[in-house]
């Protein structure tokens, strides 16, 4: 791999070159759209995902696309970018954040090495298990508030969190105790949170693409992977692991992102209809994930000789006692702005 900080910097700068001819709209990245009569439009917004067609967030964005082009009339046109055809997820953060694409999503997963605040989404036995609870706190305005400022030092105007299922564990054995997380290498997203989850139980975390997860998994490199289930079975990790344990742990939460300066560019009324689409579709959002979770899981169970290993409490207070090291990491990382978001959810998560 070429480190030479021309290596590095090429594949950003091909894909902006590129990104620069995907529309018809003239304004230039990160200087918003400014539109104030109807023979400028349309305008072209990009909208940049970590998952492949077909998941939760192509979901969204189908929706989001739809939503945005009806409300405007059609002066608002959006370009969905799925997985792959634009580079990792860390990659699509860096587009995001230098104006290369208008929209993405951020999962904490990586996000937390930019945003360390976010890695309280990585730690576990955490957010709330009861669902109405849970979507309570996800449509708080005040939790997007909270987060908004180092969102900002990054470059990214938050826009709102959505949920995309339970994080299940797949292996080649069930996980029903920290001893048997001994030396297992199990994949991991990016970010050092998301690895240390793991590590409290004494796992070997292997921060490995999501494209090449599957090879690795087949070829015995790594011994495990943790996802939502529709990412499992969409994936074909299932071919190639005999057990998923379910331990509800945490959940993946994916922050939907816009460059900073394009959306402070925006005028008012694409703004609102911004706004006004991420809150239209914020109930839609949680039940698309758990229709689409189930839908997975029953396809996998058709498909594979697959065992699903549901978590005792007994077993599962086992973990969570083994878990709360990583809040002291977490507070260690994000000093007192990340004490108060802790603080904050773990309020929302009393009972």
């Amino acid at each position: 791999m070429n480190n030479t900080p021309c290596g590095r910097w090429l594949p950003m700068a091909l894909l902006a070159l590129i990104l620069s001819g995907c529309s018809d709209d003239t304004a230039q990245p990160g200087q918003g759209s400014k539109q104030s009569n109807t023979e400028q439009y349309p305008v072209t917004w990009r909208f940049a995902l970590e998952e492949i067609e077909g998941s939760v967030q192509h979901i969204y964005a189908e929706s989001f696309r739809e939503h945005i082009e009806t409300i405007s009339d059609g002066r608002i046109v959006v370009d969905i970018f799925p997985y792959g055809s634009l580079g990792t997820s860390v990659q699509l953060t860096e587009l995001a954040s230098n104006g290369s694409v208008n929209l993405a999503f951020a999962s904490p997963g990586h996000l937390a090495d930019k945003v360390p605040e976010t890695g309280l989404f990585n730690l576990h036995f955490l957010l709330p298990e009861e669902p109405a609870m849970m979507q309570g706190l996800l449509l708080d305005p005040e939790l997007t508030s909270r987060f908004q400022p180092p969102y900002r030092n990054a470059g990214l105007q938050l826009l709102g969190f959505i949920a995309e299922g339970w994080m299940a564990w797949s292996a080649n054995q069930p996980l029903r105790s920290p001893e048997q997380f001994q030396g297992l290498r199990i994949r991991t997203m990016t970010s050092a949170m998301a690895a240390e989850a793991f590590r409290a139980y004494g796992a070997e975390p292997v921060q490995t693409p999501f494209a090449q997860v599957y090879s690795d998994l087949q070829l015995r490199k790594i011994d495990a992977q943790t996802n939502p289930i529709f990412a499992i079975e969409e994936m074909d990790f299932h071919e190639v692991q005999t057990t998923l344990t379910m331990a509800q742990a945490s959940r993946f939460i994916a922050s939907i992102v816009a460059n900073d300066a394009w959306y402070d560019g925006l005028p008012e009324q694409e703004r609102d209809w911004l706004h006004n689409t991420i809150s239209d579709l914020a109930e839609s959002a949680w039940e698309s994930q758990q229709e689409l979770n189930q839908q997975r899981l029953e396809q996998m169970l058709e498909q594979a000789d697959i065992r699903i290993v549901q978590l005792t409490e007994e077993e599962r207070e086992r973990f969570r006692q083994a878990s709360f090291l990583v809040r002291d990491a977490y507070l260690e990382m994000t000093g007192s702005q990340g004490k108060a978001l802790l603080e904050y959810v773990e309020n929302w998560s009393q009972p």
